[in-house]
């Protein structure tokens, strides 16, 4: 586990993995969208989305846990826990650190493999000739079919450069799906309901589509394309799945 945060806090806040360069088509309308600001100014802002991936998933196990643990009857519970011949753990307190543990190793494994793929593919954001501000004059653009590799092409301010190259695959995107399916599946193995079955139901849809909702706004705001998007979809839910299927629940 500590490894796996240092890792992504080595890749989120140093420089110790350098994007890589692409270059560019001169005028290429695919990287023309105006530039929609810094992400705090999203309809969607990271803070938003971190809080939610961690307060969601969190209130649904603990809930679940109690719930679970006070329903269960007197003959099948377990009683103590016996660790080291020294420390006593409730099967309550045990189960709540295993779930919780497992997904916040999950989390920071979606940073990871976010943020690399960010990095070693440098793939641009919608918006980045508007970030990268080039001298089409300086660098000889005649032509839509000039390719441009110059390093030092681009006169806009450098950080939002940089971040205009970590498009693929949009982190915000891998996150929330993995909480949504995380969460999903958690809630449809271990929530036992009495009454309407439309219950877990109607819960699961409603995290799956609002983790959805992260990334069409993300494409709205032109601040991914739909690539970056369906990718960081299929990064979070493939490794919830993984988790959840090796970990067990």
């Amino acid at each position: 586990m500590a490894g796996t945060v240092l890792l992504a806090y080595y890749f989120e806040y140093t420089d110790t993995f350098p994007v890589h360069i692409q270059g560019f088509f001169c005028f290429d309308k695919t990287f023309s969208k105006p530039y929609p600001g810094p992400d705090e100014s999203s309809n969607v802002p990271p803070v938003l989305v971190y809080s939610l991936v961690a307060a969601i998933p969190t209130i649904t196990i603990l809930a679940g846990e109690v719930m679970a643990f006070f329903m269960r009857s007197e003959g099948t519970q377990e009683k103590t826990i016996v660790t080291a011949d020294c420390c006593y753990f409730n099967p309550l307190l045990r189960r709540i650190i295993r779930f919780l543990g497992v997904y916040t190793f999950g989390v920071f494994t979606t940073t990871i493999f976010a943020n690399a793929g960010q990095v070693v593919t440098g793939n641009q954001t919608p918006h980045f000739l508007s970030a990268c501000r080039p001298n089409y004059t300086a660098l000889g653009c005649h032509s839509n079919l000039q390719y441009i590799t110059e390093r030092k092409a681009c006169t806009g301010n450098p950080l939002i450069v940089a971040s205009a190259r970590k498009s693929f695959p949009s982190k915000d995107a891998a996150l929330s799906v993995y909480s949504a399916v995380y969460t999903v599946m958690y809630v449809t193995l271990v929530f036992r309901t009495k009454g309407t079955r439309l219950t877990k139901p109607t819960l699961s849809l409603t995290l799956l589509c609002l983790a959805m909702l992260v990334g069409v706004v993300r494409v709205a705001e032109y601040r991914n394309h739909w690539a970056d998007v369906l990718a960081g979809y299929f990064t979070g839910g493939a490794i919830a799945v993984f988790l959840v299927r090796a970990c067990g629940v």
